[in-house]
């Protein structure tokens, strides 16, 4: 639990992968320890809408959509990453 000048936040997870809900929304974090590899992802407030140009908004279901294919294609990478990792210890 966390209390700042910008609201309070919870943090769930282990070392590698949290969730954090906060006044911006949820952010969700996976990497891969000491290597300085990760992704976030966020959803809720200013969840990403200034990072993207598009001539064309996607509405929200299209925009869940696409945010959780990239979601799952990190992942998978990450678990093979994890999985190289494992092999060569």
């Amino acid at each position: 639990m966390n209390f700042s000048r910008s609201g309070p936040s919870l943090t769930f997870g282990v070392r590698g992968a949290h969730v954090t809900f906060g006044r911006r929304g949820v952010t969700r974090t996976v990497g891969l320890p000491g290597t300085g590899i990760y992704y976030t992802s966020r959803k809720g407030y200013h969840s990403g809408y200034h990072s993207a140009r598009s001539d064309v908004a996607l509405d929200a279901r299209a925009q869940s959509a696409a945010t959780r294919r990239v979601e799952l294609t990190l992942l998978f990478v990450l678990g093979i990453l994890l999985a190289l990792l494992a092999a060569a210890l």
